[in-house]
């Protein structure tokens, strides 16, 4: 569902053009007509600044228009997004507690094992897909690389380290592949509590290397803080056309996005995740939004509630594999 928005998009620009045209009358709900009666909590699986908490906060002021009820977001980081997934887990599915979260929500079962202390089919719903975006590798400016083949050969001669996200984030894998799988290289892994801290932590040197989403490190390129080398993208991303993607640089098989998920527990009533899928969809449509999203550089997604959960366990599947292949670990 990433890389192919756009089939779904235009399946959905039907169903979109509908409820744009119907307005918020389509977001009334049946059983379930009173809802929401209070505000609605968003648990953000990660700390501000990152791509994950940048989408929670563009849509949550929309969602509180539409729905007429506060939309608040409070962020639960830890554990690559462990910590906010167990407590939504346990939340009560009454429609005012979900989970905001990122790919590593797909991957942390599969790296934590029983530790992530969820699992996404047996604890959630996905109420939708919000945003997607690729990794990529970028350096301090004062690091004397201009490409990733000079970054290749300079790790070869100088003890090196580069931050992420956290274990078991999608830029966390894109990058133990490319330096330990792909390199044989002993590039030190230094995760940190979410895609801000790990941009900040490129941008102040604490590490010369940073393995984050495009929107940790996207306003900090065009400041000439940080240079980006590589994106994980399948094409070349609109936002950094000058930047090459893994697969033109000889590693076809690096294709990896992070997207960012609105996820209920699993009881919550139908038709309940049904107005919200929605109002997110709405929401996603709108031009000042698809602006926010892009200046961020994120791309928006939306979908169907069973084309969200279809997507969910493919990526679920796809990147169990990964973990596997890769040989991943949380120290």
């Amino acid at each position: 569902m990433h890389h192919s928005t756009c089939n779904i998009q235009s399946t959905l620009k039907k169903l979109i053009q509908l409820s744009l045209l119907a307005g918020v009358s389509l977001l009334a709900g049946t059983a379930s007509a009173a809802y929401p009666d209070k505000s609605i909590k968003l648990v953000v699986g990660f700390p501000p600044g990152g791509p994950t908490d940048m989408s929670a906060r563009i849509i949550a002021p929309k969602l509180a228009e539409i729905l007429k009820q506060s939309v608040f977001i409070e962020n639960k980081a830890g554990a690559g997004g462990n910590v906010a997934a167990q407590m939504v887990a346990n939340a009560a599915p009454d429609g005012y507690t979900f989970l905001v979260n990122s790919a590593a929500f797909a991957v942390n079962p599969a790296l934590y094992g029983s530790a992530a202390g969820y699992s996404p089919g047996k604890n959630f719903t996905t109420v939708a897909f919000i945003s997607t975006q690729a990794n990529v590798i970028s350096v301090n400016e004062s690091v004397p690389v201009k490409n990733l083949a000079e970054l290749r050969e300079y790790a070869s001669k100088n003890k090196l380290s580069y931050s992420s996200p956290g274990y078991g984030t999608t830029p966390h894998l894109t990058c133990e592949n490319l330096f330990k799988v792909q390199w044989k290289a002993d590039i030190n892994h230094i995760p940190y509590k979410g895609a801000g801290p790990a941009s900040m932590a490129v941008v102040g040197g604490e590490t010369p290397i940073a393995c984050t989403a495009v929107a940790g490190v996207y306003q900090f390129s065009k400041q000439g803080k940080v240079r980006i080398l590589a994106i994980s993208s399948d094409k070349r991303s609109p936002n950094l056309p000058e930047v090459p993607t893994l697969v033109e640089l000889g590693y076809p098989q690096i294709k990896d996005y992070t997207w960012s998920a609105m996820m209920a527990p699993i009881k919550t009533p139908n038709d309940i995740v049904q107005k919200m899928n929605r109002a997110v969809n709405f929401v996603l449509e709108l031009p000042d939004v698809r602006e926010q999203m892009d200046k961020a550089g994120l791309v928006v997604m939306s979908g169907t509630v069973q084309q969200a959960n279809t997507y969910m366990n493919e990526e679920v599947t796809r990147w169990e594999k990964i973990v596997k292949e890769v040989g991943a670990k949380v120290e």
